[in-house]
């Protein structure tokens, strides 16, 4: 949490932190400007201090959203820097954090934050390294401060992330009862309203405008897929497949709030009309492996131990999985969960040894991939862990898995 970042920061000698870059798409920087609506911003904090943002003067007034002091970025003239340095962008923009660095005392080992092109950062980076007397640069690869920080949540950012749940589970309440809506015919093939047949790709566009509708939006895409296609994982479907009954149909969705906020994430398996025995299997091994998994989930637990769990359960019902054949493409094939926040996927990852704790919230989804036989399943729900360490399902949809046709 923003409250850990201190902490953080002591554990990693830092001084200071420096986040930077663009705000939309920059899970850093939406983190830590609490949804002030701006374009661009540097923002800093040194190790005890109150933290300040550095903004244009156009967004003077959206910026006092982020909640923290605001200086405008005239003060240190970077336009002037680029006139004495004959246009030289890289000199002037070294000089320009020379001119803030001194402006706030900022001294010792400074981490950098935030997103911006490799080959700029890295020339930057060096840059003010070689020129800031009493500065050292300090990046971290990996899972860093601010990937540590914001995979702990509050009790407000939890809240977000119920809603963008809920939502997401009314996107998919309203695909199936477009698919129910549809006219089956000899084939079991679904049919529109003109006769042409129902396509996957029919299917996305009706999501794409739901997504939409319920002030969601989806930068990442969603998975609607069939037969084979659901035997593959993060296969997204063949657009000119048709919808027929009896199939498995993967629907894995994960939007996040308008506006570039929290993301949910969920995924369904169903069959229109009804389910071959092959499928149900595959379905009720895996909704019995989602219960068990779910019902041993603890605080202190290291999450890799889930997978384990896992790969134990789906081994006994006679599945190949990951663990016994990392290259197996049949069977249980991923991991079977990641955090959920500003990324679709952050800490905890499962295959770490990162102790569960509370504030993280996190998916449980595990999953049977068989494409050879046409065919695959996966459910996933998000789980919140509160500050008492009770856990939470933040998912209110149902496991059917046939889905009755008219």
């Amino acid at each position: 949490m923003k409250t850990d970042l201190d902490h953080l920061m002591s554990q990693r000698d830092l001084d200071a932190i420096v986040v930077t870059g663009l705000v939309r798409g920059n899970p850093a920087l939406v983190y830590l400007l609490n949804g002030a609506p701006i374009s661009h911003a540097i923002w800093i904090k040194k190790r005890g201090s109150e933290p300040v943002l550095i903004v244009g003067s156009m967004e003077r007034e959206e910026a006092r959203g982020a909640g923290v002091p605001v200086i405008l970025e005239g003060k240190y003239n970077y336009h002037q820097l680029l006139l004495e340095l004959k246009g030289d962008a890289l000199a002037a923009r070294i000089a320009f954090f020379g001119r803030i660095f001194d402006d706030l005392g900022i001294r010792g080992r400074v981490g950098f934050y935030g997103m911006e092109d490799q080959g700029s950062a890295y020339c930057l980076l060096q840059g003010l390294n070689a020129a800031l007397p009493g500065v050292t640069v300090v990046g971290e690869y990996g899972p860093n401060l601010l990937g540590e920080a914001r995979a702990t949540k509050s009790a407000a950012e939890v809240a977000r992330i119920r809603e963008a749940g809920r939502r997401t589970a009314e996107v998919i309440r309203e695909t199936v009862s477009f698919l129910q809506s549809h006219a089956v015919d000899a084939a079991e093939l679904l049919r529109r309203a003109d006769g042409q047949v129902l396509t996957v790709g029919d299917v996305h566009a009706f999501i794409r405008r739901q997504v939409v509708l319920h002030e969601l939006e989806d930068p990442e895409g969603f998975i609607f897929s069939t037969g084979r296609d659901a035997g593959i994982p993060h296969s997204k479907g063949t657009l000119t497949a048709p919808i027929r009954l009896g199939e498995s149909i993967v629907f894995d969705i994960f939007p996040r709030e308008a506006g570039g906020g929290y993301f949910f994430d969920m995924t369904r398996t169903f069959c229109l009309g009804y389910a071959p025995p092959a499928v149900q299997r595959l379905h009720d091994d895996t909704r019995s492996c989602m219960e068990a998994v779910i019902a041993q989930v603890t605080v202190g637990d290291e999450v890799r131990r889930y997978q384990d769990l896992t790969c134990a359960f789906y081994r006994q019902r006679g599945h190949p999985t990951v663990e016994e054949s990392p290259a197996t493409l049949s069977g249980y094939v991923h991991t079977l969960g990641h955090g959920v926040g500003l990324d679709v996927h952050e800490e905890p990852f499962f295959r770490e040894k990162t102790l569960l704790r509370p504030g993280h919230v996190f998916t449980i989804e595990p999953g049977l991939y068989y494409p050879d036989e046409g065919m695959g399943c996966r459910i996933e729900d998000v789980l919140a862990v509160d500050e008492s360490g009770g856990v939470h399902n933040l998912t209110d949809f149902p496991y059917d898995l046939v889905v009755p046709m008219g």
